[in-house]
C-alpha cells in the first residue's frame, strides 16, 4: 500500500468530525446579521440584519500549517506571508466578496525582528496582489512552548459582497461547464505529506534538486508562494453569471468541489483535461502514492474551480486570460445527487 496523508500524520476524517462536533458551539454564538452555518469557504453576516445597509460581510481565517516548518528550517520567511494572504481572500472570493482588510497573528519562541519583518512583509505584499488593506495584527513570543526560529502565522480577512451578488452554489445546475484556473505548486496544502515524502521517505534535503534534472530545489519548489485568484475570481464575475466557486485546498478536488454543489447536481471531472506540475507527479513517484489519495491531499495543479453555464465560457475564459490565468474546462455539471466524480473511475 503507498504512502498516504494519515501515515503522516494528518487525518482529513477526524478534520471532519472536529468540523461536526464544534457545531453547536458555533451556532451559540449567533446574532442577527448571521447567515448561514460552518461549512462554506467563508462566513457571511448580513449588515441589513443587523442594522448596517444593503451589503454583506464575508469573513475567514487561515493558516500555513507545516509550510512554516519548512520556512524555518530554510531560514526564509518573505514568500510564506503570500500564503497566508491567499488562503483567506481565495476563500472569501468563493462568496463573490472583494477583500477589504486583513489582520494577522504571528508567534514566535524568540522575537527575531528580521524574521518578523520579513514574515509580515510578506503578508503585505500578498495584501497588494489580492487588494485588501493590511489593517493590524499581534505578535507573540512564547519561549517555552517555541523554540527559537519557530513560529506560527495566522490571518483573518474580511470582505463585502452585494446582497444580489452573493454566490452561494444554489445557481449551479446541470449543463455547467467547470473552469479550472492553473495552480503551479502546491500552494500551502498537503505539506505533512510533501515533508514525509521528501524528508523521510526520499531522505532528500533541501538544497537537493527537486527531482531528477530540476533546476529548482526541494526547499525552493516547497516555499514557492502560492497564487492569489481572488482579483480574477471578482473581475470574471463582474462580466459573467458565476453559478459557483471553489477554492481547492485541503481536501483537494473531491473535498471542495462538492462545497459548491446542491443534492441535485454532480461535479463530473476529466482528470486527463490538464497536466499537473512535475511536483506532483514526484510526490506520487516517492511514496507510490495513489491517484485517489493524490487528489484528496494536493491540488494537483487546480488552484479555483469555477461553474458557469456553458454559453457564457467565452467570455469566462477571455476575462481570466486577461488576468494572467490560463483557465481551461475541466468537466460539467450533470444530474445527480451532490457528489463529485472523475471520468475514468
Amino acid at each position: 500500500m503507498g504512502e498516504t496523508y494519515a501515515a503522516a500524520g494528518v487525518s482529513i476524517e477526524a478534520g471532519e468530525q472536529a468540523v461536526e462536533r464544534i457545531g453547536a458551539a458555533v451556532r451559540s454564538t449567533n446574532r442577527p446579521g448571521v447567515v448561514g452555518g460552518i461549512g462554506g469557504f467563508g462566513g457571511l453576516f448580513d449588515l441589513a440584519a443587523a442594522g448596517h445597509g444593503d451589503s454583506m460581510l464575508v469573513s475567514s481565517t487561515d493558516g500555513v500549517g507545516t509550510k512554516a516548518m519548512v520556512a524555518s528550517a530554510a531560514g526564509r520567511f518573505d514568500t510564506i506571508g503570500i500564503d497566508l494572504v491567499a488562503m483567506c481572500v481565495d476563500d472569501l472570493v468563493c462568496q463573490g466578496a472583494e477583500p477589504l482588510f486583513f489582520l494577522d497573528y504571528v508567534s514566535v519562541g524568540t522575537l527575531d525582528p528580521d524574521m518578523v519583518q520579513a514574515l509580515v512583509g510578506g503578508v503585505a505584499e500578498g495584501c497588494r496582489r489580492a487588494g485588501c488593506a493590511l489593517v493590524g495584527g499581534e505578535m507573540a513570543e512564547h519561549p517555552g512552548a517555541m523554540v527559537p526560529g519557530e513560529f506560527d502565522l495566522v490571518g483573518f480577512a474580511v470582505g463585502a459582497v452585494d446582497r444580489s451578488a452573493v454566490i452561494t452554489g444554489e445557481a449551479v445546475t446541470e449543463g455547467d461547464v467547470l473552469v479550472a484556473l492553473p495552480s503551479p505548486n502546491l500552494r500551502s496544502n498537503g505539506y505533512s505529506l510533501a515533508r514525509r515524502l521528501y524528508f523521510d521517505v526520499a531522505a532528500r534535503s533541501l538544497d537537493d534538486p527537486a527531482w531528477d534534472g530540476a533546476e529548482q530545489t526541494v526547499g525552493e519548489t516547497l516555499l514557492d508562494p502560492s497564487v492569489i485568484y481572488a482579483p480574477a475570481v471578482l473581475a470574471v464575475c463582474r462580466e459573467v453569471d458565476v453559478h459557483g466557486v471553489a477554492h481547492i485546498t485541503g481536501g483537494g478536488l473531491p473535498g471542495n468541489v462538492v462545497r459548491m454543489l446542491g443534492p441535485q447536481v454532480d461535479a463530473v471531472i476529466d482528470p486527463t483535461s490538464w497536466e499537473p506540475p512535475r511536483v506532483f507527479d514526484e510526490l506520487a513517484r516517492l511514496g507510490d502514492v495513489s491517484a485517489t489519495e493524490m487528489r484528496r491531499t494536493f491540488n494537483c495543479g487546480v488552484g479555483m474551480v469555477l461553474a458557469v453555464p456553458s454559453t457564457q465560457l467565452t467570455s469566462a475564459v477571455s476575462v481570466l486570460g486577461d488576468a494572467g490565468h490560463r483557465a481551461h474546462v475541466i468537466g460539467e455539471v450533470t444530474a445527480g445527487h451532490g457528489a463529485v466524480r472523475f471520468t475514468g473511475e
